[in-house]
């Protein structure tokens, strides 16, 4: 089991508290959402827990090991946080099989396997600057899946996407819930927050405002 443990979470940037105070705890195998409007927190709080930036005051823990004093990042998480970047000059395969090689626990045959399942084509040479933003999302997503890590952070993942592809996204995203993955998710629609979602978490100005099971 994946546990992480926030407590009295504070970022102030340029006097604003832009995280004020959060206390919460996640465990897996679970999907949670985060809702809120732009500038609740939402995204900022994700980075937090990814450890891309550091918090002003409190603690992350992540099974026991705490963020910037144990562990610079989560030993085992995959991130699609805003838009999706790559190196425009490289296919979408070649763009995450470099990105694979940092650890080297996926075989090429695995990336391939992801690419197909996000709906993109392996074997296609086009070049990540060619792609449409749809096209992008879908390589981001597959990104942050590939390494079937514990903990995946999806900043609203439907993004840019068609209805065949806002599918695909909850079909493999219940999936990774089902092999045991911590899924943290945000998503502007409420009702594709509340359908894949087994809490959800409201957030206002920074501050955590409102926590429910949704089949309650």
């Amino acid at each position: 089991m994946t546990e992480i443990k926030i407590e009295n979470l504070v970022k102030t940037i340029k006097g604003n508290k832009v995280i004020d105070n959060i206390t919460l705890t996640l465990t897996s195998p679970k999907i949670v959402g985060f809702k809120g409007i732009n500038g609740s927190g939402k995204t900022m709080l994700m980075r937090l827990i990814c450890g891309l930036i550091k918090p002003t005051d409190g603690t992350i823990t992540i099974n026991g090991k705490v963020l910037h004093k144990d562990i610079s990042f989560p030993e085992s998480v995959g991130i699609l946080i805003e838009n999706p970047a790559f190196l425009d000059g490289y296919s979408g395969f070649e763009n995450l099989k470099m990105l694979a090689s940092i650890k080297n626990i996926v075989k090429d045959y695995q990336i391939k396997d992801i690419i197909k399942a996000v709906g993109l084509n392996p074997d296609d040479k086009k070049h990540y600057k060619k792609y449409s933003l749809g096209m992008k999302q879908r390589l981001g997503i597959a990104c942050a899946l590939m390494e079937s890590p514990d903990i995946i952070v999806l900043d609203e993942p439907t993004n840019a996407l068609d209805s065949d592809g806002i599918t695909m996204v909850k079909e493999l995203i219940v999936q990774k819930r089902e092999e045991g993955a911590l899924v943290i998710i945000s998503c502007h629609d409420i009702d594709i927050l509340k359908e894949l979602s087994e809490e959800i978490y409201v957030l206002e100005q920074g501050k955590l405002t409102d926590h429910f099971n949704v089949e309650e």
